[in-house]
Parts: structure tokens; sequence; C-alpha cells
């Protein structure tokens, strides 16, 4: 059972055509990285699967049932998390606040409900801890590394058990120690059963945690493979157009 299925899909933006009949398959625990140029339509994809974008055409399934998210909601109430280049997380907060950053726990105070700071230190101790991560629930993100930070936004994802995680650039500028920090945290997705798309211009990352490869080329898949039965001359040959398809 896929716990992602893309079936033919196509999204146009006028006489735009972004996306033209990509379909890819996704196992639970499956990384797969997708790499191509700019304007490939990487970032078109991404929204489609997180909600942002309806397709023109095409269908979605999420563990083999067609699914359709007419908001970001609806991507997340299927499982469906996503972790965007800029984190979207608040420098002046600190580690807790963001990881629960518009769901925030609340109790009850007599006849008011107030939010649960507590409760929120808690369970993102709890958070950090399954991660491994050294980030600590009162940090404030202003003062944290990269790694850090990409590990407040993966808590965030495990918060409602995601089933799928998308990371847009995550080893994007950021130190050599915090891009093994970053790719140890994939592999924990990955080890525990959540299908992760990676979306990254970074060869070596993707080559170094991905189990499949997927190349777009002008808004159409040219390749998806294993990751083992490629290599970083072909990836390039597929993303320049050297290379026509594989």
């Amino acid at each position: 059972m896929s716990a992602l299925r893309l079936d033919n899909i196509s999204k146009h933006f006028g006489a735009i055509h972004a996306l033209n009949d990509v379909s890819l398959s996704i196992e639970p625990g499956e990384v797969v990285g997708v790499m191509g140029d700019n304007g490939a339509g990487k970032s078109t994809l991404v929204k489609v699967i997180a909600g942002n974008f309806a397709p023109t055409s095409g269908d979605i399934f999420i563990a083999d049932k067609r699914a359709e998210f007419h908001k970001p909601l609806d991507a997340q109430k299927a499982g469906i998390e996503v972790v965007y280049q800029d984190l979207a997380i608040c420098n002046n907060l600190s580690a807790a606040s963001n990881v629960f950053l518009g769901r925030e726990m609340t109790k009850r105070f007599g006849p008011l409900r107030i939010v649960d700071y507590a409760g929120m230190r808690a369970k993102s101790a709890e958070l950090f801890e399954r991660l491994k991560s050294e980030t600590r629930p009162r940090d404030l993100v202003r003062r944290m590394s990269g790694g850090q930070r990409q590990a407040v936004a993966i808590a965030r994802t495990l918060l409602y058990d995601a089933r799928i995680v998308l990371m847009d650039e995550p080893t994007a500028a950021i130190s050599v120690r915090q891009v093994a920090e970053v790719l140890k945290l994939i592999r924990y997705l990955s080890d525990h059963g959540i299908a992760v798309v990676l979306i990254s211009h970074r060869m070596p990352d993707v080559f170094e945690v991905a189990d499949k490869i997927a190349v777009l080329r002008r808004g159409r898949l040219v390749a998806s493979k294993k990751a083992r039965n490629s290599s970083p001359e072909e990836v390039t040959g597929l993303i320049t157009g050297a290379i026509e398809a594989a």
C-alpha cells in the first residue's frame, strides 16, 4: 500500500504548464529525493500535495484512497505535513511555542481556557528526545543553529502523527555539521515509517538519504528510479536535458 500516489497530475496557470502528467508512488518509510532545475516544477508539486494548489487534472491517493485537498488543512488532516525552506518559525518565540504555533495546548482555569505552557514544554521535550536533538523547549529560536531550527520544524510534524512529510531544501545555507543533523532527522522519520519527499539542489545530501530519485524537467517527470541504480552524473544529465529520460 502506497503512502502517497500521484496519477497524471497536471497544474496549469493559464498558458503556463507548471506540471504535466506527473505520476509518482511513495511507500511508507520511503525517502524520495525530488530534483530539478529552477522552474522545473518542484515547488508546484509540493504545493499540490500540500493542498495549496488544486491540480488542474489528475488524482492524489493517500493510502490507496482518492483524496481531494481544497486547502492545506485538508492535507494536514490526511497526515501530510510540510517543512518549508523558511521553516515558518518565529525567532522571538521558544522552541516549544514554535512547535505548537497555531495549535496551542490549553487548560481550564475556572470558566476560562488558558494556554498550557507547561504542557507544551513537556510534550516538546518528549518530541526532541525522540528526535535525539539537543534542542530544549525553553530555547529561543533566534539563538539556535540551522540544525536545531530544522528539529523544531520536524518536531511540529510529529505532533499529529504525520504519515508524509514534505521537506523543501532542508539543508540549504547551513554548515556541514548541521547538514549531518538534518539528514539524521530525515532517517529518523524514515525509520519510523514516515514517507519523506525531499526537495533539494544538494545532490550529495539526496544520495545520502534517498531511496528513490525523481527528476523533474520543465514540469515533466523524466525519471523515477531507485537511488542505488542511479548516479549524480545521470541525474545531472537528466536535469540539464543531456539525458532525455531514464
